[in-house]
C-alpha cells in the first residue's frame, strides 16, 4: 500500500442517556422569584444544570458516533458516506448525485451480531496502487488497481473495510474470534433513491444451474413475496449511471442471493448450510435437512467483498476488472502448465460428423474421437472435449467405454497436438477426488464437471477442494452446471471457466435478445463458457432444429462475433466439424481468435442492445460486435483511434449479408487499409454481428 494515513476517532463506549424524571431527579415545578434568596429555585437550577450537562455529554458523544466519514475514490467522483447509529450505514454519491441511499450492513453471529449498536474504536485511511498480471487475462494482461480505503475497527473483534475505486464500491467484514463462528445470516440492504430499473436472473429457488433468462423489474415494484435474483445484478438508475452488483472472494461461505423489499430496495438471501443428503440419480443428490444457519466458518477471516460497479458509460461495464482486483492472488507456484485455448466439442452435434471423408459409422467411438483430433489438429484447435458417453458409465471416472479406447485417444492427440477435456458429474469427482492423480497420469488435460446446481457453504468449499486437488495433479477445470465466478479462479487459475450462463446448448431457448446482456451482466464478472460457433443460423421466427442439426438464432457473423466478445479460458467450437469444413473461411477465423488478452477497449456499448469492443493480443487487433432482434438493421460508426499511428492495418471483417435479416446464413467476407483515426460504418441486421480482424 502506498501514502498510508491514519486517522484515529474517538472511542466510543458509553450508553445513550436520556434525561427523564428518574435520571435527573424529580423536577419541582418553578416557584415564583422574588427579592429575597429562593433556596428552591437554587436547588432546581442545580437539579436542572445537572440534566442540562448529562444531555449535553449524551448528545456530545452521541454527536460523536454519528459523525458521517466520508471515503472519496481517487478521480473524487465516487464518494461513500459512513455513519454509525443502531446500525452501520452508508450511503453511494456520484458526482455528487445519490445512488444509493441509506444502506446497510450486518453479519449475524449465534451469539453476537457484528453491526448492530456498533462501537467505533477507530478507523485508518488507505491509499492502495497495486499492478495484478493475471494469468489467464480476459480482459487485460496488466491491470492497476487505484483506490482509497477506509478501515472502521469496532468494539468485539470485527472491522469493516470499505474501498473506492474510480468505477465502483466495495465492503468487506473482517472478524478476528476465537475459534470458529456461526454465521446466522449477513444483511445485505441496499436502498434506491428512486424507481430504478433491474436486470435480473430469477430462478425458483436456491437449487439453480444459473441458467435463467434475463428479466426486467422495477425496484419500486420487486415485493419480498416475488422471486429472487441471482447474482450479478444490473440496475439502470436513470440517472447516466449504470450500477452492476457482485460479490468477490468467496470462499467457505455460501453464495449471496437478492430480494426486493417492497419498499423500492434489495436485501441479502442465503441457502442454509445442507446437514443431510439423500439419492438423486446417478449425478446429484437431494437435501434432506438444512441447518437453520449459512455458515460455520473461522473466526478470524475476511468474509467476501460485496461490490458495485458504478458506471457513467456501458463501455465500463465491458472494460471493468472489479472481480479480479478483488480477488485473492494465486496460491500456485508454477502456472506455465496452464494452458488456455479452444476446444472442440461433440455433445451440441451429437457426434455425427458425415460426408465423403466419414467412412465409418459416427458417433461416441475411437474413430469418431480421432476425426475431431484431426479436425482440431488441422487448425490449431488446443482440445477435445468428450462429453458423457466416454466413460463405461457416469459413477465410474476409471472404467472408460470400450468403443473409444480413452489411452489410445489420448496418446493420438498429443502426436498431434491436441489435448483430451473429460466430462464429469460433480457427484462422481466428489466419491473420487483421487481421480485427477489418475487423470494426470493417463495425460487428461482438463476436466468439465456439471451439474452442482447449488452455491450453499458445502458446495462452495466443494469447488475449492476440486481445483485444489487437480492443481496438484496438474489439471484444469472447467466448471458447468455452476454458479457465476466470483475469485476462485484468481486464487487457483487452473480454473479456467464456469458455464452459469443461458448459452447455446439451449438451442432456441438462447436468443440475442438474452445474449446480448451477457457482457455488460454475466460475463462482466468472469469467465463464461457459452459455447458458440453454430454453422447453422435461424432468424427467430423460423426456427426450428435439433440436435445433431443444431442451430442457433441469430446470424451467422453474430456467432463469429461472439468469439471476440465473450471471454473464456477455453472457448468451445461447439458445431461439428463436417460444417466446419464446408465453412473454411468462418472457421479460419474462428480459429484465429484468442482466448486470452492484452487489451480490451469498448467502441459501442448499450446494455442489451448492442456491444462492439476490440481487443489487442500482442500486434494483432480484433473487432467483434452483437445486437439484439429489437431492429431491422443498425447503422453504426467504427472509430480506429485505438490503432498503434506508426502502422496501417489490413482489416479483414464478416458483416450481415443483405439477406440476413431473413436467411440468417448470408454474411459478406470483405478485406481493405485502415490506419488510426479512420472511421468505418457497419451494418448489424436484427440478431446481427461484426467480426473482423486487423494485422
Amino acid at each position: 500500500m502506498a501514502g498510508n494515513v491514519s486517522l484515529s476517532l474517538p472511542v466510543l463506549n458509553y450508553q445513550r442517556t436520556i434525561c427523564t424524571a428518574n435520571a435527573c431527579g424529580n423536577l419541582p415545578t418553578i416557584p415564583s422569584f422574588t427579592n429575597k434568596p429562593n433556596y428552591s429555585v437554587i436547588r432546581f437550577m442545580k437539579k436542572y444544570l445537572c440534566c442540562l450537562i448529562l444531555l449535553s455529554v449524551a448528545t456530545g458523544r452521541l454527536f460523536a458516533q454519528d459523525k458521517p466519514i466520508d471515503l472519496a475514490s481517487p478521480n473524487g467522483e465516487l464518494k461513500v458516506t459512513i455513519t454509525t447509529g443502531d446500525k452501520i450505514y452508508y450511503s453511494v454519491y456520484g458526482n455528487g448525485k445519490e445512488l444509493l441511499t441509506r444502506s446497510h450492513l450486518a453479519l449475524n453471529l449465534n451469539d453476537v451480531s457484528l453491526g448492530e449498536n456498533p462501537k467505533l474504536l477507530n478507523s485508518k485511511r488507505i491509499h492502495g496502487e497495486e499492478t495484478i498480471k493475471p494469468y489467464v487475462s480476459l480482459k487485460f494482461s496488466t491491470v492497476k488497481s487505484i483506490y482509497n480505503a477506509v478501515l472502521l475497527n469496532f468494539k468485539g473483534n470485527y472491522s469493516v473495510e470499505f474501498r473506492a475505486f474510480d468505477d465502483g464500491i466495495a465492503y468487506r467484514f473482517i472478524a478476528q474470534k476465537k475459534g470458529d463462528v456461526t454465521v446466522m445470516s449477513e444483511d445485505f440492504g441496499i436502498n434506491f433513491p428512486e424507481d430504478y430499473a433491474l436486470t435480473l436472473q430469477q430462478p425458483g429457488g436456491f437449487k439453480t444451474s444459473y441458467e435463467d433468462a434475463y428479466t426486467h423489474v422495477s425496484s419500486a415494484s420487486w415485493k419480498p413475496a416475488d422471486k429472487m435474483s441471482t447474482l450479478p445484478v444490473l440496475i439502470d438508475t436513470k440517472q447516466n449511471y449504470k450500477i452492476l452488483i457482485s460479490e468477490a472472494d468467496l470462499s467457505d461461505y455460501p453464495g449471496m442471493f437478492l430480494t426486493g423489499t417492497g419498499s423500492n430496495g434489495a436485501e441479502a438471501t442465503f441457502p442454509k448450510v445442507p446437514l443431510e443428503f439423500g439419492p438423486d440419480g446417478d449425478r446429484s443428490q437431494k437435501i434432506l435437512k438444512s441447518a437453520d444457519y449459512i455458515a460455520k466458518t473461522s473466526g478470524t477471516r475476511n468474509f467476501p467483498w460485496r461490490y458495485f460497479v458504478i458506471a457513467k458509460t456501458d463501455k465500463q461495464l465491458l472494460e471493468n476488472t472489479m472481480t479480479l482486483r478483488l480477488s485473492s492472488k494465486s496460491v500456485i507456484g508454477d502456472a506455465t502448465w496452464i494452458k488456455p485455448g479452444q476446444a472442440s466439442w461433440e455433445w451440441w452435434n451429437d457426434a455425427t460428423p458425415y460426408g465423403p471423408d466419414v467412412n465409418f459409422v459416427s458417433g461416441y467411438n475411437l474413430d469418431t474421437y480421432k476425426y475431431y483430433i484431426d479436425f482440431a489438429s488441422k487448425y490449431g484447435v488446443k482440445y477435445i472435449v468428450m462429453d458423457e458417453g466416454w466413460a463405461k458409465s457416469t459413477t465410474d471416472p476409471y472404467t472408460p467405454n470400450p468403443k473409444v479406447d480413452l489411452k489410445e485417444l489420448i496418446r493420438y492427440g498429443k502426436e498431434k497436438n491436441v489435448g483430451v477435456i473429460l466430462w464429469l458429474t460433480w457427484l462422481t469427482v466428489h466419491n473420487n477426488m483421487n481421480l485427477f492423480k489418475t487423470f494426470h497420469e493417463w495425460g487428461v488435460k482438463g476436466v468439465k464437471i456439471d451439474f452442482m446446481d447449488r452455491s450453499d457453504q458445502w458446495m462452495v468449499k466443494y469447488y475449492e477442494d476440486v481445483v485444489k486437488e487437480a492443481a496438484m495433479n496438474k489439471v484444469f477445470v472447467d466448471f458447468h452446471g455452476a454458479f457465476k465466478p466470483a475469485g476462485l479462479e484468481y486464487k487457483y487459475p487452473n480454473l479456467i471457466s464456469y458455464e452459469g450462463v443461458r448459452g447455446l446448448e439451449q438451442m432456441g431457448g438462447c436468443s440475442p435478445d438474452n445474449s446480448t446482456y451477457l457482457p455488460f451482466i454475466r460475463n462482466a464478472v468472469g469467465p463464461m463458457d457459452f459455447t458458440p460457433g453454430a454453422m447453422i443460423n435461424m432468424q427467430p421466427n423460423v426456427y426450428s432444429a435439433q440436435r445433431p442439426n443444431a442451430a442457433a438464432i441469430g446470424t451467422r457473423v453474430n456467432q463469429l462475433a461472439m468469439y471476440v466478445v465473450f471471454e473464456s479460458g477455453v472457448q468451445m467450437l461447439c458445431d461439428n466439424p463436417s460444417l466446419y469444413y464446408r465453412n473454411a473461411d468462418c472457421t479460419e477465423f474462428i480459429t484465429s481468435v484468442p482466448t486470452t488478452w492484452d487489451e480490451t477497449r469498448a467502441l459501442i456499448a448499450d446494455a442489451g442492445q448492442v456491444a462492439v469492443v476490440a481487443k489487442r493480443k500482442s500486434e494483432k487487433w480484433f473487432i467483434g460486435g452483437i445486437t439484439n432482434g429489437k431492429e431491422k438493421a443498425r447503422e453504426l460508426e467504427i472509430n480506429f483511434d485505438f490503432l498503434d499511428k506508426d502502422k496501417t492495418y489490413t482489416i479483414t471483417w464478416f458483416e450481415d449479408g443483405i439477406n440476413a435479416g431473413n436467411q440468417a446464413m448470408d454474411y459478406r467476407r470483405k478485406t481493405k487499409q485502415v490506419k488510426a483515426g479512420d472511421k468505418m460504418t457497419i451494418t448489424m441486421v436484427r440478431n446481427g454481428g461484426f467480426a473482423a480482424e486487423l494485422k
